[in-house]
């Protein structure tokens, strides 16, 4: 094959390899080089037709509530486009922006004149109104999951302590296990269970991790979705276990399960039901028995569904209380379906092969108590 053939032959290998792709700016040809390495954000071409097809960007953009008066002022193409091309970097402060400024293919198929500042980017997000910023955005989260609820799924809420560096809008020293001492926020997260799909999340000052101020954004949510969509279950760990809350479920008939901490009635109430019959296998090695409990603060009794397995490892005898001998498992990093529960002494009361418990507040509207334990 001569050398005209052979390029010839290049070019229809190399048209052949280009992938039409619709884009705000038009259509473009992608085209795969095997030869050069491979560049972070070579895939956004298609996440740009997705969004060109859909008609996504381009409702984000006429929903804005963002808008200027001077002639020179960047269009909101460029506002969002910067934003959303930083954020789809991992950029995590304003002065990343500047890393993507040179960027020559996206922000043309996103129809961008330009990337703009890092300082042109805050202030011009300082420029949209908190509330109707929040509107804008929850209305288009909503959308993109609503289609998704008509099957069965689980609500988990879980609260996120993240430390901060740095002066920032409400950075409080308070609770903080990775870093005591360091001011932190909380991301108060809902989500479908075993996704990556979040309905929700805010953030609130390190001091507002308690359950208290996870309650009304959880309930907003729950108001807003249509009965048809609302979840089978709410589900969240020991914090969430309190009366306010479980109080404002049943008044909504929202069907949850919450963890409880082993305060000393809740010991208790394990001890009535441990030689009892009827327990039922809840799979994994996991069997459980429901009954009636109402702890302090509860306004009224409450299904309690408690779930055993017996512990593995040696056992040793650690001491006695109150004539009743201790036992704690010789290796403590014990892993099991539910959530790790403290490291404690067992008395000897309890069966001789050691028992691992948890225990879990119920809605009498979910039916049969949990097949095994999550670990939401």
């Amino acid at each position: 094959m001569g050398e005209s053939k052979k390029k010839l032959a290049k070019r229809e290998e190399m048209l052949l390899s280009c992938a039409g792709v619709q884009t705000m700016a038009g259509r473009v040809q992608v085209r795969w080089d095997t030869e050069s390495t491979a560049t972070p954000m070579g895939q956004l071409a298609y996440f740009i037709e997705f969004l060109t097809l859909t008609g996504l960007w381009s409702r984000w953009l006429e929903s804005c509530p963002l808008s200027y008066t001077s002639p020179n002022a960047p269009s909101r193409a460029d506002v969002l486009g910067t934003w959303m091309l930083s954020v789809l970097s991992g950029h995590k402060r304003y002065s990343h922006v500047t890393a993507i400024r040179c960027d020559g293919v996206n922000p043309g198929l996103l129809d961008m004149k330009r990337v703009i500042s890092e300082d042109a980017l805050r202030n011009a997000l300082k420029r949209i109104p908190e509330t109707e910023g929040t509107a804008w955005l929850d209305a288009h989260l909503s959308g993109s999951i609503t289609r998704l609820l008509d099957a069965p799924w689980i609500l988990d809420t879980d609260t996120t302590v993240k430390p901060l560096y740095g002066h920032q809008e409400g950075a409080v020293i308070s609770y903080n296990p990775r870093k005591p001492g360091r001011p932190s926020h909380s991301y108060h997260t809902y989500l479908m269970a075993n996704t990556r799909l979040v309905l929700g999340v805010e953030v609130r000052a390190g001091n507002e991790h308690t359950a208290k101020h996870t309650q009304p954004g959880l309930l907003q949510i729950l108001d807003d979705l249509p009965p048809g969509k609302k979840p089978k279950l709410v589900r969240g760990d020991s914090a969430f276990g309190n009366d306010p809350l479980m109080t404002a479920l049943e008044e909504r008939s929202q069907p949850y399960l919450f963890k409880l901490k082993l305060s000393k009635n809740v010991k208790r109430h394990i001890g009535s039901l441990f030689r009892q019959s009827g327990w039922t296998d809840a799979g994994q090695g996991w069997e459980g028995k429901d009954g009636e409990l109402a702890l302090t603060g509860w306004e009224t009794k409450r299904r309690v569904v408690v779930i055993r397995r017996p512990l593995t490892g040696e056992i040793m005898i650690c001491g006695e209380d109150d004539g009743q001998q201790l036992l704690a498992p010789l290796s403590r990093q014990i892993k099991s379906p539910a959530r790790a529960l403290p490291a404690m002494n067992m008395p000897c009361w309890w069966p001789t092969r050691t028992t691992r418990f948890s225990v879990w507040a119920s809605s009498t509207g979910i039916g049969p108590m949990p097949r095994t334990p999550s670990t939401s």
